[in-house]
């Protein structure tokens, strides 16, 4: 997948209402599991305690913290596009997320985006983005939701 390159507000709004693309894939690990686990203090056995996963957890393996899926969205976003001449870059808001099934330990995910609207708030760009964690060999995807940034163009 090529990534995008924006340079401007005007740019950005020619892609509105288009798919930006597809990051490449990447492997979810259980050291990645702890680590987050380890982060955030979250060390529920369904994450962390890979044999008790297996034989009491109804996925048979140990899942990926949902909010390690997410924060991975930096990421996989940085894949897909490029935006060059900003002052500044503000995450500022994730709406309607939905959790749709759990990310099994060493499975491979990666992200679709959409860039749902652009508005100009005085210079600064307010951008929608639909997002969809898939996961391989899966139907359902990990997530769906919309993300929004703002971006302080120079």
């Amino acid at each position: 997948m090529s990534q995008l390159t924006i340079r401007s507000l005007a740019e950005l709004l020619q892609h509105e209402g288009q798919e930006l693309g597809i990051s490449d894939y990447f492997t979810i690990t259980q050291e990645q599991i702890n680590q987050f686990a380890a982060a955030t203090l979250d060390h529920q056995w369904i994450h962390v305690d890979a044999e008790r996963a297996k034989t009491e957890s109804p996925f048979g393996a140990p899942i990926a913290h949902g909010y390690l899926t997410v924060s991975l969205l930096p990421y996989f976003w940085n894949q897909i596009i490029a935006i060059e001449n900003l002052k500044l870059q503000v995450n500022y808001e994730i709406e309607q997320l939905r959790f749709n099934q759990p990310v099994l330990v060493n499975s491979e995910v990666r992200l679709y985006a959409k860039l749902l609207s652009v508005k100009d708030l005085r210079g600064v760009a307010k951008a929608r983005i639909e997002v969809k964690m898939e996961i391989k060999g899966q139907k359902k995807p990990a997530y769906n939701g919309v993300i929004t940034f703002l971006y302080h163009f120079m």
